[in-house]
């Protein structure tokens, strides 16, 4: 769907000019205004018509209006933010398959540092994990994890790290107790309990169900938004047992589940799955109950093969949800920018702060899902709206053809 089209949907076929308002318009285009003028110019969609600037001028009409609020249902009342949504599920319809699904994603926690030369923070208890699985069984599946160097959140925060000599340790409190994260980067770890490889493994994917999901599966999903809805974002879905196998920190302080020792702090789901969907609202086993839950059920189902149209739909559900709205542009930790919706914010302790997931507008994938601060105060009382207090990354996801590889370079 290209802008056009989406500006048609929204605003509909300009009405035909009169003649009163071809003759005003040829004379303001000659500098010669006309002699009764219709407050503010031009009948509202005559106006795109005669001068044909195109959809922007469309939207910008549209927009500006009159000055008086605008009509339930009018296209004043189009939120342009939610079609640029809707817009990159269109996209996710398109994407290809293939023999090999892969996944590599990554988390983070903020923590603030005051040091004597200025206050700043750096992401740390981060950890990426990869993992393929064979769309079949016996055609393989192997999954591994490393530890991510600590580091300045932004470049501001680097230049005040810089000024504070550099270090190259930090102690932070963390989970009851201090612990220390280094800017050094460990190998990738495919060994020990967590993680390892499978030879004979492969077809098995995060469902709508309490245990794995074949292909054969996955294909069967509707397409429709509403069944979808139903299905994953009802209150109830999600973990059936009750319980909370994704390790997430009820505080909602980490939602990701890191374990700070770095033996598994991904919490990752050998599937491949990807996001491991944790829900940061600290409602153990309720299911998406609410935005925030939805939000990362969400996040867990797009991390897996789900075919497009099924991906496609699932976004549109998302979309619809009465506990989500759309706020435009918003930028990763990795500075990709997609579209984004987020949760009413809420308060947490002495601060408040909401979730947002960004998809890709060119692609349709899912970007990330992050813990942003909306009102500061507490440990976050320094910092400025939008900080992303912890998050979990796609860095990137798909089918291919050939075994995949971890990749060398670090995400940053």
């Amino acid at each position: 769907m290209d802008e056009l089209q989406m500006v048609r949907e929204a605003y509909g076929e300009p009405t035909p000019p009169t003649l009163r308002e071809m003759t005003d318009a040829r004379a303001a285009m000659f500098g010669k205004p006309p002699r009764t003028r219709v407050r503010f110019g031009w009948r509202l969609k005559a106006g795109v018509g005669v001068v044909a600037v195109g959809a922007a001028t469309a939207v910008a009409i549209a927009a500006v209006g009159s000055g008086s609020p605008a009509p339930p249902g009018s296209p004043a009342e189009v939120d342009l933010d939610k079609k640029a949504v809707l817009a990159a599920a269109e996209k996710a319809e398109g994407q290809p398959t293939g023999k090999y699904w892969y996944s590599d994603s990554f988390d983070g926690q903020s923590y603030v540092i005051r040091a004597k030369t200025g206050t700043y923070a750096i992401t740390a208890a981060s950890s990426e994990s990869f993992n393929w699985t064979g769309a079949k069984s016996g055609m393989g599946e192997a999954y591994y994890n490393r530890d991510l160097p600590a580091r300045p959140a932004t470049a501001r925060d680097e230049a005040l790290w810089r000024k504070a000599g550099s270090p190259s340790t930090f102690r932070v409190r963390g989970d009851g107790r201090y612990i220390t994260y280094t800017t050094r980067a460990p190998k990738w770890r495919s060994s020990g309990p967590e993680v390892g490889t499978n030879p004979d493994g492969g077809g098995q994917f995060v469902g709508p169900g309490p245990g794995p999901a074949t292909l054969e599966d996955l294909q069967k999903l509707p397409t429709d938004p509403a069944k979808l809805a139903k299905l994953f974002l009802s209150p109830g879905q999600g973990d059936p047992s009750g319980g909370n196998p994704s390790g997430a920190d009820p505080s909602g302080r980490n939602p990701s589940g890191a374990d700070p020792s770095g033996r598994n702090p991904s919490g990752a789901d050998p599937s491949g799955a990807g996001l491991s969907g944790a829900d940061p609202s600290g409602r153990r086993g309720a299911g998406p109950a609410n935005s925030y839950a939805q939000i990362w059920r969400t996040a867990s189902v797009l991390g897996g093969p789900i075919p497009p149209k099924v991906r496609a739909g699932l976004m549109r559900a998302l979309a619809a949800q009465p506990g989500l709205r759309a706020i435009g542009r918003a930028t990763d930790p990795m500075g990709r920018t997609g579209v984004a919706l987020a949760t009413d914010d809420r308060a947490e302790t002495s601060y408040r702060a909401r979730d947002v997931i960004i998809f890709d507008q060119r692609t349709g994938a899912l970007l990330s899902v992050q813990h942003e601060l909306t009102k500061p105060g507490g440990e976050y009382a320094e910092m400025k709206p939008g900080f992303v207090i912890n998050y979990k990354l796609d860095r990137s996801s798909g089918w291919t053809n050939t075994k995949p590889k971890p990749p060398a370079e670090l995400p940053f």
